[in-house]
């Protein structure tokens, strides 16, 4: 199956320092939106350098991105704006560690398997967007309505918190 926003560029027709822009159309990122439970992706970009690497080829560039996620607490709007550098490197399937035991370092996560003929950049860039959205996104106004229906905080659940309201009634009453 073809990804949302696939972006391949054949291995090669590489060459040595590649630099490509790639753009998600409103029709891709309107797919995407819906694979990552966005009320909407309203741009995403990405720059990157193509450099061959001992054990593949490695893009190092710059995503960006503008979202709307919805509060996991109100369902308001959370507005997104990601502008962060990525470093991948595309290894073919042989390079994969096949262990069932697999030990990451910072310099594994952002390593990505390519098909022998070509690279998704599009793609690549797709799951560099999934793991830079926060997972439970936040409203301002969340907060004030934990409080209205009568949720208490971790502090105020916790026995200090216990204590607290204890004192508060004895000094009331």
């Amino acid at each position: 199956m073809t990804p949302e926003f696939s972006r391949i560029w054949r291995l090669d027709a590489l060459g040595i320092d590649r630099q490509v822009d790639i753009d998600a159309d409103a029709t891709e990122r309107a797919a995407l939106a819906v694979r990552f439970a966005l009320q909407s992706l309203d741009t995403l970009s990405a720059t990157a350098t193509f450099h061959p690497v001992a054990t593949g080829v490695e893009a190092k560039g710059r995503m960006k991105a503008k979202a709307v996620q919805s509060c996991v607490i109100t369902g308001e709007p959370v507005p997104v704006k990601i502008d962060l550098p990525f470093t991948i490197r595309f290894v073919a399937p042989d390079a994969m560690p096949v262990s069932e035991e697999i030990e990451l370092d910072a310099e594994d996560c952002d390593v990505m398997e390519h098909d022998g003929s070509g690279i998704d950049l599009g793609e690549a860039i797709a799951q560099t967007l999934g793991l830079a959205l926060d997972p439970y996104p936040r409203a301002p106004t969340a907060d004030t309505r934990i409080k209205e229906v009568g949720i208490l905080s971790e502090e105020e659940a916790g026995p200090f918190g216990a204590l607290a309201a204890l004192k508060d009634k004895m000094t009331k009453g």
